[in-house]
């Protein structure tokens, strides 16, 4: 399961797309997170460069030399299939970013403290290098085991999301 929200005003379909449709781990920590457990789990020495942002011209010019990017494209179709075959997802809006930042923080938190929560045994999230992806059975290291919803919380999105 994963759990994200987007920063920028109107910026949803554009954080979608950085997930789900362009194939750059560099843009997407979410799809990053993905190829790790991927490459961990059969022991890929590619997991290395695949850590590697490369986002900057200075780690371009650093360390382009360095990486097999008609592997790392592999890797990168790899991810998207992973995605399209196992996620859906589900969206609803909450226009304050304020409120915004503060649902996502409540909804990872909460899940991550759910006893009854767990992932199946064959979740390959269950490779991932990140100890706290494993621990937690969410495709997130932030906002893990903070404050959970409360009753009212859950009053207050119901009526936010019109439920």
């Amino acid at each position: 399961m994963r759990i994200g929200t987007h920063t920028g005003d109107n910026q949803l379909f554009l954080r979608l797309q950085q997930h789900f449709l362009n194939e750059n781990k560099d843009r997407s920590i979410f799809r990053k997170n993905i190829g790790r457990a991927l490459l961990n789990k059969r022991n890929d020495p590619f997991l290395e460069f695949w850590d590697i942002d490369l986002t900057t011209r200075k780690a371009k010019d650093k360390y382009s030399n360095l990486i097999d990017f008609a592997y790392q494209q592999i890797i990168e179709r790899q991810v998207t299939a992973y995605i399209r075959d196992n996620f859906s997802f589900a969206v609803f809006e909450v226009t304050n970013k304020q409120k915004r930042m503060g649902v996502e923080s409540k909804l990872i938190s909460t899940l991550s403290w759910c006893d009854e929560c767990n992932p199946s045994d064959n979740w390959i999230g269950n490779s991932s290098p990140k100890e706290k992806i494993v621990k937690s059975g969410l495709w997130l290291v932030n906002e893990l085991y903070k404050t959970p919803f409360n009753t009212r919380d859950i009053e207050t999105l119901a009526r936010l999301i019109d439920i």
